[in-house]
């Protein structure tokens, strides 16, 4: 009789749209376009600051301090004669590493959380998911902020912190599919033939979520960027002498009218890469849409 069932396998819609097919779509979008170009940026600094950084990133020269951009200083001094550009593309490093640090910590919680709450229901469902409500209660940054209190402040708390107020959204989007997919025909026959429950959500709940939930992600990295450079303005994230962008422009926002590249050009590469993350986010959520795969 099994033999008339539907097989019990695995099919994430992501399987049916390559990364080829994928990247030709974004390719095609110019804003995506640009987020992209803006991450490989990112990425480009982050691995090659030895090299495109045209002084050290501590290197203090007293005798050269708020100097405005120049040949010699790109994008000028701050107060302590340390080269802007130089600091901006050693910090490049610190706000990747926070992203892909805080994704990691992110998604497989929000997915466990999610799928387990999706696809059993009931008591399990109202704890897991009143404890989200808590934590999308409060505003990210201030619950950032708390967490940081507690914990102290340096770069690794806010990267804590931050983790664990991002997972909720996850988990939410988790949820909501899950429930989509738990009756469907093939976690019916998988459940006939005698699979586990962990079985069926790894194998056949998560790959179904995991498109939405890359967006998700996707979009969730400008957050984080704008979170940490926050508790970074507010002496709360990396501390002095690390060159954070947010730190950088709490640094400089006491000579800013005099100095206006002290936070002008740390604000600009916040917001270029947050929108990049935003932008991308809004072709992938568009490339995964089966209504745009059918029109291609």
């Amino acid at each position: 009789m099994t033999d008339d069932l539907p097989k019990a396998r695995s099919v994430p819609f992501a399987a049916l749209a390559p990364l080829g097919r994928i990247l030709r779509f974004l390719m095609r979008q110019p804003t995506s376009v640009f987020g992209l170009a803006v991450i490989a940026l990112l990425v480009l600094a982050a691995i090659a600051a030895p090299l495109l950084a045209t002084h050290a990133p501590y290197a203090q020269d007293l005798s050269n301090t708020l100097a405005p951009p120049s040949a010699q200083n790109w994008f000028g001094t701050d107060e302590l004669g340390r080269d802007i550009w130089s600091r901006l593309v050693w910090g490049s490093r610190i706000t990747l590493s926070i992203i892909a640090l805080v994704t990691i910590v992110v998604g497989p919680i929000g997915l466990a959380v999610g799928t387990v709450a999706g696809y059993y229901g009931g008591r399990i469902d109202t704890v897991m998911m009143r404890i989200t409500d808590i934590f999308l209660s409060f505003p990210s940054l201030i619950l950032s902020l708390a967490f940081v209190a507690a914990l102290g402040p340096n770069l690794r708390n806010a990267i804590i912190a931050i983790a664990l107020t991002s997972w909720p959204p996850v988990a939410r989007l988790a949820r909501a599919e899950t429930m989509t997919f738990r009756n469907e025909d093939y976690v019916s026959a998988a459940r006939l033939q005698g699979a586990s429950d962990l079985r069926i959500i790894c194998k056949s709940i998560v790959p179904m979520c995991l498109p939405s939930v890359m967006i998700r992600l996707t979009l969730n990295m400008a957050t984080v960027i704008l979170t940490a450079a926050g508790l970074g303005f507010l002496g709360l994230g990396a501390q002095p002498p690390l060159p954070e962008w947010g730190a950088m422009i709490a640094t400089g926002r006491r000579y800013m009218i005099d100095s206006w590249w002290l936070v002008t050009f740390p604000g600009v590469a916040i917001l270029c890469v947050s929108l990049a993350f935003n932008l991308i986010g809004d072709g992938l959520r568009d490339a995964l849409d089966p209504k745009q795969m059918n029109r291609r």
